[in-house]
């Protein structure tokens, strides 16, 4: 199936796109037009090794003759090549949108389901990107051009040699709501909603907050026939800043009402994203009493921390985890828990303390011997605790779903709303 290219005399604003794992192995590389060497990513790798995590890797990195441009996700770095100076924004949306779809053809965004569909994967960055462009990033209409992959199809395929890319233009890319194809029908009609919350957030030693912030999604399913017109309203929702909305809702109403009023897209997409930073809406779910000391000319010290419930509005927090990266000269240590299990890394000096789920009645602790190098100057400072949790059935900002009406069509949709709230970048320090 062919189409003119409409990019073919202006500049490409993505050039190549190189997938890396994370032992720094490009296991797939995709080029519009010109080649452009593996060597240019030589200046990722520098930069990935001069970061001390992975999260922290710049995403835009200069080099003399290119611009790289990279997300990290599921373990993967999205590499892009960029010749020209174009909004960084733009490209790195544009990777999440590839790495969204991945997700969605393939159950997971992964180096081995890439490689077990480098065909579709290749199709679909044909697809996605016309000569550099950005075309078909919508999954409805993607998934009429190329079709997801199934066992019966892949048998077939390689029988007849036949591939997924559909001979019909897709009904949506003719319509003037392209992110919805005409003629859906279910037998059951649903329409979900998870509202998903983040909370990054810096606690100083003595629990007071430094920084604090909410980051929240709206994910829908919808499974409607024919051509729903939906409106969903919240209890609250001047609470939300910085809204970024899929392009199918109506931005005036929003501007005038606050109500999300949009014809969806058919299957699973996210509705908005939003942020919540005023500092004293920002409730802290957890606390955390600390004590860890190092003794001056000792080869041992003390550890011990407390994980208890804050604000959490009388929900239960769980799959709680405490990961530390303690000094250099710590050469073991040796804890008990109340609760959990712990592990100690000798090597990568991390100690991680899986939690579960905390229990008012009887507070989660970690505490015991800390060993150091005999002879070395004691730890500088303290390290601090990064925190992992999740709370179901609540948004930790107070955003409530208040109703969802239908408008359009005659029959009565099944409608549900779920709540999690969990942590982002929670760090603790001590």
């Amino acid at each position: 199936m062919s189409r003119p290219s409409r990019a073919s005399n202006t500049t490409k604003m993505i050039h190549s796109l190189f997938l890396i794992n994370c032992s720094g192995d490009i296991f797939l590389e995709k080029h519009w037009k010109s080649v452009v060497s593996q060597s240019v990513c030589d200046y990722f790798f520098e930069a990935q090794e001069k970061a001390a995590d992975v999260e922290n890797v710049p995403p835009v990195i200069s080099t003399p003759h290119h611009y790289l441009i990279s997300i990290y996700r599921d373990k993967l770095f999205f590499v892009s090549v960029i010749q020209t100076e174009v909004p960084p924004l733009f490209v790195i949306e544009f990777l999440h949108r590839v790495a969204d779809t991945f997700q969605d053809y393939f159950g997971e965004c992964s180096e081995a389901a890439i490689k077990d569909n480098v065909v579709i994967v290749y199709e679909l960055l044909e697809e996605m990107l016309d000569n550099g462009f950005p075309l078909a990033t919508e999954s409805n209409i993607l998934k009429e051009l190329i079709k997801p992959p199934t066992i019966l199809r892949s048998v077939v395929n390689s029988i007849t040699g036949s591939s997924n890319v559909g001979d019909t233009l897709p009904t949506g890319q003719l319509s003037n709501i392209p992110w919805r194809r005409a003629g859906v029908k279910y037998t059951n009609n649903e329409a979900y909603f998870d509202v998903v919350e983040e909370i990054d957030a810096i606690i100083d030693k003595s629990g007071s907050t430094v920084f604090a912030e909410i980051q929240g999604v709206i994910d829908a399913c919808i499974k409607l026939s024919g051509m729903p017109d939906l409106s969903l309203s919240f209890m609250n929702p001047r609470l939300l800043d910085d809204v970024s909305f899929h392009p199918c809702i109506r931005f005036k109403r929003w501007e005038s009402e606050r109500v999300l009023s949009f014809i969806p897209p058919d299957g699973n997409f996210r509705l908005i994203s939003y942020r919540v930073s005023s500092q004293n809406l920002v409730a802290i779910p957890v606390y955390v009493k600390h004590s860890i000391s190092f003794k001056e000319n000792s080869s041992c010290g003390r550890f011990d921390i407390t994980i208890g419930p804050k604000q959490n509005m009388g929900k239960t927090i769980e799959g709680i985890t405490v990961t530390v990266h303690m000094p250099k000269v710590v050469l073991n240590m040796n804890l008990t828990p109340t609760q959990g299990s712990y592990t100690f890394d000798p090597v990568t000096k991390v100690l991680a303390w899986d939690v579960g789920k905390i229990t008012p009645q009887k507070l989660p602790s970690l505490k015991g011997l800390v060993n150091l190098q005999s002879g070395a100057p004691k730890p500088e400072e303290n390290p601090s605790l990064n925190i992992q949790f999740k709370i179901q059935q609540l948004a930790i900002s107070g955003l409530k779903v208040n109703r969802l009406d239908m408008y359009g069509e005659k029959y009565k949709p099944f409608k549900g709303v779920k709540y999690v709230t969990k942590a982002g970048k929670f760090q603790v320090r001590t």
